[in-house]
């Protein structure tokens, strides 16, 4: 491996802070925006809108957009397990819970990548992937009880987020085995683009038609998922995903759920519990787990 695999440069860290920072703040500001907009009736919209934009910012890149033949097959496939479940009982989950509760239970992701991974596709378990899946879980069951207790809680919405994390961690294998000749750029838009009329349909069915009497902390935080979520920090992440040493992008995605709990508390006014703190220690130690490098005894450079 040469060394720009193992040294991450300065413009990389700028732009992986800052990522850091999009992602993490997005589940307050979704918060912001659902106490005003129906759940899946923002979703829809606002993916819709991030997805098209994006697609005009790729083409005048050069990028090749126009799905051929079977690649429209990887684009459903991929696409109902990584946008149209994940982002439909995500967005439910942040209805139901305090944002930054939501965003530790989002991140439990790569744990059930790696359980789904030995369940179903024959690859084995370590033990610092048992070791993964029991602090997972003993998180996951922490804030169970939590809801389960609360006066107001919604031990639902736990459901619904460890639903979409499900989906999330089943759609990564199938991105590992499909090699796609689509450019990723273009699979996750139109995997967007093809998932919001289904939840569009969702939104018809099941909620009430949105008023656009938004106050402004509204209209801002549906700019937010519309520019920064679904744009920039995604143009951030393809334009450097690929050269990233993978123990630096494992700490970006610890990263998250610890900046998406501490900004709820400015954001939208949420205090955690000591649950919400002990189960974000249980997730973290679960994704060091399974996505930080195991050290090499021997000193060689790994491939």
């Amino acid at each position: 491996m040469t060394q720009r695999h193992n040294v991450i440069s300065r413009e990389q860290l700028i732009g992986l802070l800052a990522l850091t920072l999009m992602w993490g703040l997005n589940w307050p500001m979704m918060k912001l925006s659902l106490r005003e907009l129906p759940a899946l009736y923002f979703r829809s919209t606002t993916m819709a809108m991030g997805a098209t934009w994006l697609a005009v910012y790729y083409m005048h890149q050069g990028i090749r957009m126009w799905p051929q033949g079977r690649e429209w097959r990887d684009i459903v496939v991929l696409g109902v397990p990584n946008i149209l479940l994940w982002h439909s009982f995500a967005i439910l989950g942040v209805q139901a819970l305090p944002s930054g509760r939501a965003s530790i239970l989002g991140f439990t992701m790569p744990v059930w990548t790696v359980v789904l991974g030995a369940l179903f596709m024959g690859a084995g378990l370590n033990r610092r992937n048992v070791l993964a899946t029991a602090a997972a879980l003993a998180g996951i069951g922490l804030l169970i009880s939590h809801e389960f207790g609360a006066l107001q809680g919604q031990p639902v919405g736990v459901f619904w987020m460890e639903l979409g994390a499900i989906c999330w961690g089943f759609g990564t294998l199938l991105m590992r085995r499909m090699q796609s000749t689509l450019p990723v750029q273009a699979l996750t838009v139109w995997m967007m683009w093809l998932s919001c009329p289904f939840i569009g349909v969702a939104a018809v069915a099941t909620e009430t038609w949105p008023s656009l009497d938004l106050s402004w902390w509204g209209w801002i935080s549906v700019a937010y998922s519309v520019l920064i979520n679904y744009g920039f920090a995604q143009i951030i992440w393809f334009g450097m995903a690929r050269d990233l040493p993978a123990s630096t992008s494992a700490m970006s995605i610890m990263a998250v759920p610890v900046v998406g709990t501490l900004c709820a508390t400015v954001v939208v006014g949420e205090f955690p519990h000591w649950q919400d703190y002990v189960a974000m220690l249980c997730v973290l130690l679960a994704i060091s787990a399974v996505l930080l490098p195991q050290r090499n005894t021997r000193g060689s450079t790994p491939s």
